[in-house]
């Protein structure tokens, strides 16, 4: 399926409930649905905060060296005056070079909600010549701050770099799991209560390239412990007109990305969402892709978001950050609180990649079982139940899919679940990518802000 929950990218679980389910006991909180209130009967806080900065003020407010902002339909930062010069050493080809830089720094942002878990995104346009790094700096609960950590470092092309996870990062309280920042142990109490951004522009010495970045932002959320969801109502029927592709078609070509099409699952929801928002790829651009197979457009997805670290195509922010190389399109990595969240979106037009994982038995008729795997959802029938564009199918034409609704929103939402081994391991918690138009209608711009996207 795919290697985007492997765990060594998630979190680790908490020593509460370790012990707990060790010692034959389940949390309340697994047991039982969570509560959408305090124990004042007071509304709790969304517990999703997705912040970016796109607008010529918010970049305005940012801390620049060598940097410029640049106003227009888009607004965003390109290299003006460098800053310096630094060599760097691409881990996956051994090349040093030198290259010149700048650099943003966004304001802090605190939290409203302090986080356990937090995912970086961007949209950029890189030409070659040129690529960028992301960063992240952190305010612990306690006062104390993170290490600066690399989110990630990303080209569109793959001539001048590899684009990279960067592993090995921790300060004995916290890591990065590929593109995810998390609370080594939540159960002691720590947060991540504020954060910042740095971004770091790269090009070529002498020449007058720059990457342009119009969209960074960050999702920063504290999903409670659960096996179990709370049910929600059915409140739409509407199906989208989204393009179906299969993963599975491409099983054995181009293994050095990921061993080929059966891991495919996320950029092939990528390319069906790019598409169905207009995205497409010129001949041209096509042309490195053998000509006898179907779809190439899967194969050029695949490509484009590999991280060569992490040795898969599932990195979440590479993706968005793919989709948002096709003319007017952004991407962002978010979560989603519940269905109901999700309705909202389809009713606007805009459908969701929604990650999970799952056992055979746990959702009906997808006839597998996965550690992780990403699908597009694309509407609800008129019973409330889930249309999703499902890429583990055996051809483009078997790609839609109706699952029940109870089953998908539990697999989905969930952060707690059973393997086929019967130990407990991590759910993504409702982590979805969101792509949508670089100027949405009044109608999709209110349904993003309905979910926190802004």
């Amino acid at each position: 399926m795919s290697r985007a929950q492997q765990p060594s990218r998630r979190t680790v679980l908490t020593a509460a409930v370790a012990a707990a389910v060790a010692g034959g006991t389940v949390p309340a909180a697994a047991q039982h649905p969570a509560a959408d209130t305090d124990d004042s009967g007071r509304p709790q806080a969304r517990p999703i905060d997705y912040h970016g900065w796109t607008t010529y003020r918010e970049w305005r407010l940012g801390a620049a060296q060598g940097v410029r902002t640049v106003a227009g339909a888009r607004p965003g930062v390109v290299i003006a005056a460098p800053a310096g010069r630094s060599d760097y050493t691409d881990p996956h080809t051994g090349t040093t070079a030198t290259w010149e830089y700048a650099t943003w720094t966004a304001p802090v942002h605190r939290l409203t909600v302090p986080a356990t878990e937090l995912v970086a995104s961007w949209n950029a346009d890189t030409p070659d010549g040129t690529w960028l790094q992301v960063e992240l700096q952190g305010t612990y609960s306690d006062g104390t701050e993170t290490p600066w950590y690399v989110m990630g470092r990303w080209a569109s092309g793959d001539k001048d770099i590899k684009r990279t996870s960067v592993d090995d990062q921790t300060d004995g309280r916290s890591t990065i799991w590929t593109d995810t920042f998390a609370i080594d142990d939540a159960s002691t109490g720590l947060r991540l209560a504020s954060y910042r951004l740095r971004l770091t522009l790269y090009r070529k010495p002498g020449t007058r390239l720059t990457p342009t970045v119009w969209r960074l932002g960050a999702m920063g959320s504290d999903i409670p412990d659960r096996f179990t969801v709370p049910a929600s109502t059915p409140g739409l029927a509407q199906e989208l007109a989204v393009p179906r592709y299969s993963q599975e078609i491409h099983k054995g070509q181009y293994p050095e990305y990921d061993n080929g099409g059966e891991a495919w699952c996320s950029p092939t929801s990528s390319q069906m969402i790019i598409e169905y928002w207009g995205g497409r790829l010129t001949p041209r651009q096509l042309s490195w892709v053998d000509p006898s197979y179907a779809d190439p457009q899967v194969d050029h997805a695949a490509r484009f978001t590999y991280d060569y670290q992490y040795e898969g195509c599932g990195n979440w922010p590479f993706n968005a950050a793919y989709a948002a190389t096709y003319k007017d399109l952004q991407g962002v990595v978010t979560r989603l609180a519940s269905l109901t969240e999700l309705e909202t979106l389809i009713a606007a037009g805009i459908p969701a990649i929604t990650s999970q994982s799952f056992l055979k038995t746990e959702l009906t008729g997808a006839g597998y079982g996965t550690a992780g795997h990403l699908m597009t959802v694309i509407g609800f029938t008129a019973d409330g139940d889930v249309i999703a564009n499902d890429p583990a199918s055996a051809s483009d034409d078997a790609v839609r899919r109706v699952y029940l609704r109870r089953e998908f929103e539990n697999i989905w939402l969930r952060t707690k679940r059973y393997n086929a081994s019967g130990k407990v391991v991590s759910g993504t918690g409702g982590v979805c990518y969101l792509y949508f138009p670089a100027h949405p209608s009044p109608r999709q711009r209110k349904a993003l802000a309905a979910v926190g996207v802004r």
